[in-house]
């Protein structure tokens, strides 16, 4: 792709967005577009129209949505459901209206049905019943591919869609309430070893296997179907391997420097078993993940420790 095209990434000041931001910067696409919430409202149909009307990209990513945990989504089931769905398809039917060349649709491996067969392949989607406690996020995540998919088949246009599994890396959300598990270690382990070394206790067994892709990556991942066009409408992105979540507490000591015991409170629950991307489809696109998993924990812990206290003020 010409290096002077016009990129808008919705969401570009969250983890996601920001490092999809760096990656193209860094790449030489220059002439990226940005908007906070306060100057454009995604929800908002009329000022999605008129933006892409006066700015007419050529490739649209959107990474904006509406994000939460457990209790999030179960005490703001309409607003997970609709806000979602107001984001993605005023960004979507812009995009198909002003005759955007790409739009790259990113989701989450929760569109995949509770009790799919491990790994996780593309063609399990809607073959059965969601997890309950994201179903919301993931219908209109799921209503986004679908989208993707008609305008693909009717019209022939190149929009893709995503779907990354669990994500980790710099401007990640270490809130011990509502972070995922990966920051929510980190920033423990941390805060014990300044405590002395003190004992963490962690939730569940710890045997359920996770998997783990570094942002950086999926940038990378993004960038790649960016250039490319693909065979097909929707593709796993991920590393294909997971580990135990004892595995990656002990990793994560390691690389805190915490040496301190870890207890496990096994009557907190597990969770999932397993949750690992199938990503054979994108692999024979010609696309694989590239940051180990230790190193991107160093590189996460490194710009932790950089911003710790900019962490520690914010409020999530």
């Amino acid at each position: 792709m010409e290096r002077n095209l016009k990129i808008y990434i919705a969401g570009h000041r969250g983890m996601v967005g920001s490092a999809i931001w760096r990656a193209l910067d860094k790449k030489g696409y220059h002439n990226l577009i940005g908007k906070t919430s306060n100057d454009l409202d995604l929800k908002n149909q009329a000022e999605v129209a008129d933006f892409f009307e006066t700015e007419k990209p050529h490739v649209v990513i959107d990474a904006a949505a509406k994000v939460g945990g457990i209790l999030a989504n179960s005490r703001y089931p309409y607003q997970f459901l609709m806000d979602n769905m107001l984001i993605q398809n005023n960004l979507i039917d812009a995009s198909l209206r002003n005759d955007c060349e790409k739009f790259i649709f990113l989701g989450s491996s929760c569109i995949y049905p509770k009790h799919a067969p491990q790994p996780l392949k593309e063609d399990c989607l809607l073959t059965s019943s969601l997890e309950p406690t994201n179903e919301w996020y993931a219908i209109a995540k799921i209503s986004g591919v679908k989208a993707c998919e008609a305008i693909r088949k009717q019209y022939d246009k190149d929009f893709i869609s995503l779907m990354p599994t669990n994500l980790y890396g710099s401007h990640d959300n270490f809130d011990l309430e509502t972070s995922h598990v990966l920051p929510a270690m980190l920033r423990k382990f941390h805060e014990a070893k300044e405590n002395g070394h003190a004992p963490v206790t962690l939730w569940g067994s710890g045997n359920p296997k996770r998997e783990f892709l570094h942002v950086d990556d999926l940038a990378q991942a993004v960038i790649f179907a960016m250039e490319n066009r693909f065979q097909d409408n929707l593709y796993n992105v991920g590393t294909g391997q997971d580990l135990s979540i004892k595995d990656l507490a002990l990793m994560i000591q390691g690389v805190t420097g915490h040496k301190g015991e870890i207890h496990w409170d096994d009557s907190k629950p597990d969770g999932t078993p397993r949750k690992l991307m199938d990503v054979t489809k994108l692999s024979k696109e010609g696309w694989n993940a590239a940051i180990p998993l230790e190193t991107g924990i160093k590189e996460t812990y490194r710009w932790f420790i950089e911003n710790v206290q900019n962490i520690k003020e914010l409020k999530y």
